[in-house]
């Protein structure tokens, strides 16, 4: 829309949404909406952006030189005519069946993530993925906090058209805003939309009613969403057929994955029929009825293990967005979805796009003491590191690292090692390996695991070291190389750590002239499929023997190039309770790993430093997740 976009009051805001809701507003229409009947209730942003795009079409509709609604019906008739029928949306999703639908989103901007990129062609952006398997492109369109537009559509309208075949169907194009009238759906097919998103969250029951029969009057299938149960009544109430379960609450911005399940759960309870495995039952046997219900994961997905965990429900599509706007190659992301489950099942890529999970792991390293350990564990630590390390001031004797895996084992109520199962462990490429066990380790990780740290040691004394103290993992933090990292070499999994070299004044000027990229790359292009996870540490040149105990940190942009190229990584080095914050939300590495940083002596730990280095980072990724 071009209208001019002027700031509005609070209580202006809350009457277009008074207003949105109609004088015959009511429990039972409304009751769903948050805050509804509270007067002291505050607006989530959610509201407050669909209060704003209300008021910024009543200006809109207010000119001149605005298309009325029979004109926009005309241009969308017209347009339909000349690049092809609207597509329907729930067929197209249900056409690729067993395969996972995958809805790619082009998303400039966030209100929560600001610019994520805003340099993107839409139209070249559609067309890769479609080309890559996109059954739907989804395309923001809201111009204050997205940056997006309708012209952004409609170029991904014809590129994508342009590009299809009768052997490739092109996608169906959703037109994702904050829809609360019948103009805005107009636009939407006047400019070569298939779909649209309509939210149940911020709209009244009777009014989605209204806009799905007026969106099916223009051939359109519409895109329901909901996160809470009680929105899932109001969309099935409202005869919604396409169902997209939004797994972040938009008014709290916090993500559940779970959501999706639970969803497809209560479907489940009621006796509907929406499973994706149907489908294709129903394509291969005759007689068999088509689900009535498609079930969508909308928000939270980067990886094959996201596509296959929704695809064991029931799930027909998913939404992914973030991580394939930020991908290096989105086409290569597409493929490592794994969208055919033949493909999740057989040794290919399940790497996905680049990794935006935020941070899950949080090791405390250099742990010396049962006290230390079980004050770690209580502050919520992941990982517990020990180190053997022959020249560490931290070094543990057997005894020591005995006793605090006891505690540990004694706090997670367990009696052995805790089992990481991977799949898919034999994958190649190496990145594709890596991510499946990255995914498998945050799964054990939710009991707090001990992680011997060795360097330079013989494979006999590690494995001596595992059998005699009970470890759960090992990390290699010297100059061993990545295949010694196997786990076949110690019975456990182990961290390979990768040094992320500090220099003299000449070596600096040197690393200047290399891109954050070209380094990830370099890295990237050493690791193999031994580790189980990769950890970056900073390392000062001309130390032979491995980094580690710097205190001192690295250039934090290469974390999140590697992470940009699909590897979630671990980041250690002059991390403190101050500053972890700080890498947290700019970095969202999957994992931080802090030792001195949280000490009151050498192999000492500062308990109340642990607490406030947990806690700042839990609350710095919880931050970092909220968004849309």
């Amino acid at each position: 829309m071009t209208a001019s976009r002027p700031d509005y009051t609070t209580e202006e805001l809350q009457q277009a949404l008074l207003n949105f809701y109609g004088p015959d507003a009511s429990p039972e229409t409304c009751g769903h909406i948050y805050g509804y009947g509270d007067p002291n209730h505050e607006m989530s942003m959610l509201q407050k952006i669909t209060a704003t795009t209300i008021l910024d079409y009543e200006s809109l509709l207010s000119q001149q030189d605005t298309p009325p609604i029979s004109e926009l019906l005309a241009q969308a008739s017209e347009f339909h005519s000349r690049y092809g029928p609207i597509l329907p949306l729930q067929s197209q999703i249900q056409n690729v069946a067993p395969s996972m639908a995958l809805a790619a989103e082009f998303k400039r901007a966030s209100p929560s993530k600001g610019d994520i990129a805003p340099h993107l062609n839409a139209g070249e952006q559609a067309l890769t993925y479609f080309q890559a398997g996109a059954s739907v492109i989804s395309i923001l369109t809201e111009g204050r906090w997205f940056k997006g537009s309708l012209d952004d559509l409609k170029k991904a309208r014809l590129a994508t058209t342009e590009a299809a075949s009768d052997e490739k169907v092109r996608p169906a194009i959703l037109r994702k805003d904050f829809v609360t009238s019948n103009y805005q759906i107009a636009e939407a097919a006047a400019s070569g939309a298939d779909t649209i998103l309509l939210i149940v969250a911020t709209t009244p029951a009777d009014k989605l009613k209204g806009l799905i029969e007026f969106a099916r009057s223009l051939g359109m299938e519409p895109l329901v969403e909901v996160h809470a149960l009680v929105e899932l009544d109001v969309a099935l109430n409202s005869g919604a057929k396409v169902i997209g379960v939004n797994n972040r609450n938009l008014h709290t911005f916090q993500l559940d994955l779970a959501t999706t399940e639970n969803v497809a759960q209560e479907l489940k309870n009621r006796n509907l029929s929406f499973h994706h495995d149907l489908v294709a039952k129903a394509k291969n046997c005759e007689g068999e009825n088509v689900p009535g219900i498609t079930l969508c994961a909308l928000s939270g997905m980067s990886s094959a293990h996201d596509v296959d965990r929704y695809r064991q429900v029931g799930v027909g599509m998913c939404l992914i967005g973030e991580s394939l706007m930020r991908a290096s190659d989105p086409s290569v992301a597409i493929k490592g979805l794994c969208l055919d489950p033949k493909d999740y099942a057989s040794p290919v890529s399940v790497s996905g796009g680049a990794y935006t999970g935020g941070t899950k792991i949080i090791k405390i390293c250099g742990l010396t003491t049962p006290d230390d350990a079980l004050a770690a564990c209580r502050a919520g630590a992941n990982l517990l590191g020990v180190i053997f390390a022959e020249k560490s001031k931290r070094r543990v004797t057997v005894e020591q690292a005995k006793n605090i895996v006891d505690s540990v084992r004694k706090f997670g109520e367990r009696s052995d090692r805790v089992s990481m199962n991977v799949k898919c462990s034999d994958i190649s490429p190496a990145l594709s390996s890596l991510v499946a066990k990255s995914n498998a380790l945050e799964t054990a990780a939710r009991l707090p695991l001990v992680v011997g740290v060795f360097q330079n040691q013989s494979f006999d004394f590690i494995k001596q070291m595992v059998d005699d103290c009970g470890l759960d993992l090992v990390q290699l933090h010297g100059s061993e190389g990545m295949k010694a990292a196997n786990s076949t070499n110690f019975g456990v999994p182990a961290l390979r750590v990768v040094d992320i070299e500090l220099g003299n004044e000449e070596e600096e000027k040197k690393v200047e002239k290399h891109t954050s990229e070209s380094i990830a790359s370099t890295i990237l292009g050493k690791v193999t499929a031994d580790p189980m996870a990769i950890l970056l540490d900073t390392s000062i040149k001309g130390d032979k023997h491995g980094g580690g105990g710097t205190g001192q940190k690295f250039d934090w942009t290469i974390a999140q190039a590697i992470q940009n190229m699909g590897l979630p990584v671990i980041i250690a080095g002059g991390l403190t309770p101050d500053n972890i914050d700080d890498a947290v939300s700019k970095v969202r590495p999957w994992g931080v790993d802090v030792a001195g940083g949280v000490e009151a002596s050498p192999g000492l730990k500062d308990h109340n430093k642990v607490q406030k280095f947990v806690g700042n980072a839990k609350k710095a990724a919880l931050e970092a997740s909220k968004g849309f």
